[in-house]
């Protein structure tokens, strides 16, 4: 019977550990991380940043103020609020008074068929001055870097991307997250391959919302962020339109010139992260299901599988079958693979002030969990999302 139970496992498993192996090939060729710069006098005002915001009091603070050390290549910070009841616009004015390049706007009210983050984005792009060459979009919970905006336009520049996001450096505080939030970044690893990379088609495209920059003439001509209007992955939603529209779009290590500190705790992390990690609304349902079928095959089951059978050759009296032998050393092998990757991804996060700081290695354990979440999101759409309530027709995935 165990023979029969591994030798099916082993038909799913393969195949999906010679995807992963060919994704983590591309890793010692990838881009190195975005280097922070001073700007040049050719980038006077050449810039832009759009911060959509939604009761963002607690956390918005080291955002603006990262912004503000920025250099004269920023021409102008819009902070669009969606009417906060937290004292968020009044913290944004307040700094504004110090800070002349940032201004505080109200987008209007959300029509059906927006979620609200994308609404945000395109109202504050709107705003911009035409004459800025680049927009720089921004979340509230990220701590921009000295040197972040001309770092990330000269790394664009240098390749003649249109557009280009940025991946963070996360600050980790809670033993619970330091063990689940890096399996959960892992499934992106799993998925699309190491950032820096390229992608190797639109479909494939990865981008993060939180440090989004475009040259601003290119966003226009693809309708802004129209495109992701109804998506609860906007950025990857947007990136991917714009990719199969013909633009240049790269995703960039960005772990020397922007942090983010998303969520407090492994609850949180698992309910907010987790439920737009599956990308659902810029997939198509094969690419999803592929992509569930990978997860499960080489980062869920790999740990479990491995104890299994090797408990089941420590403890069998007869000589084992080969297939067991085999299904064992698979395992254990993507098990390796997996704690080797935590250590490649150790400078995307910032553990110093980590309570349990040494559960970020032991972050395997997590890979069950992080793989069963993603699952789980792939079969359910948000009714709720950033503090609003949004009806079941929007978050379709793509056909």
């Amino acid at each position: 019977m165990w023979e029969a139970v591994a030798f099916i496992l082993l038909l799913g498993q393969l195949p999906a550990a010679l995807v992963l192996l060919a994704r983590l090939s591309k890793g010692p060729s990838r881009r190195p991380p975005v280097a922070p710069r001073r700007p040049q006098l050719a980038d006077l005002g050449c810039a832009s940043v759009v911060v959509p915001t939604l009761n963002e009091a607690l956390r918005i603070g080291p955002c603006l103020e990262g912004l503000s050390r920025q250099g004269f290549e920023l021409r102008e910070v819009i902070v669009v609020d969606s009417r906060s009841t937290d004292g968020t616009g009044d913290l944004v004015r307040d700094r504004g008074r110090r800070d002349p390049r940032l201004r505080l706007m109200t987008d209007d009210p959300l029509p059906a068929g927006w979620v609200g983050r994308p609404w945000a984005l395109q109202s504050g792009f709107e705003a911009t001055n035409p004459a800025s060459r680049w927009v720089l979009g921004i979340d509230a919970d990220t701590q921009p870097q000295p040197g972040l905006i001309a770092g990330a336009i000269a790394a664009a520049e240098a390749e003649d991307f249109d557009i280009i996001s940025l991946s963070p450096r996360f600050i980790l505080k809670y033993p619970g997250e330091c063990l689940l939030q890096p399996a959960l970044l892992m499934t992106l690893v799993y998925r699309f391959g190491p950032t820096g990379s390229d992608a190797t088609g639109a479909e494939r495209v990865m981008a993060n919302g939180q440090c989004f920059l475009a040259r601003r003439d290119r966003l226009a001509a693809i309708g802004g962020y129209g495109s992701a209007r109804r998506s609860f992955c906007d950025d990857v939603t947007l990136a991917r339109h714009a990719a199969a529209s013909g633009l240049k779009v790269g995703f960039l290590d960005g772990s020397k010139v922007i942090k983010v500190r998303m969520y407090d705790g492994a609850a949180e992390t698992w309910r907010e992260w987790g439920r737009s990690l599956d990308l659902k609304d810029a997939s198509s349902r094969g690419q999803l299901w592929g992509d569930l079928w990978l997860l499960t095959a080489v980062q869920g089951l790999p740990l479990p599988l491995t104890l299994l059978w090797g408990s089941a050759i420590a403890l069998s009296t007869h000589p084992v079958a080969p297939v067991l032998w085999a299904a064992f050393g698979l395992n254990s092998f993507l098990l390796l693979i997996r704690i080797a990757l935590n250590w490649a991804i150790a400078g995307s996060y910032d553990l110093s002030g980590a309570r349990g700081a040494w559960l970020f290695y032991c972050s395997a354990i997590a890979d069950p969990l992080a793989a069963l979440r993603i699952g789980l999101s792939s079969v359910q759409t948000p009714s709720q999302w950033r503090g609003r309530q949004y009806d079941a027709t929007l978050g379709e995935a793509v056909d």
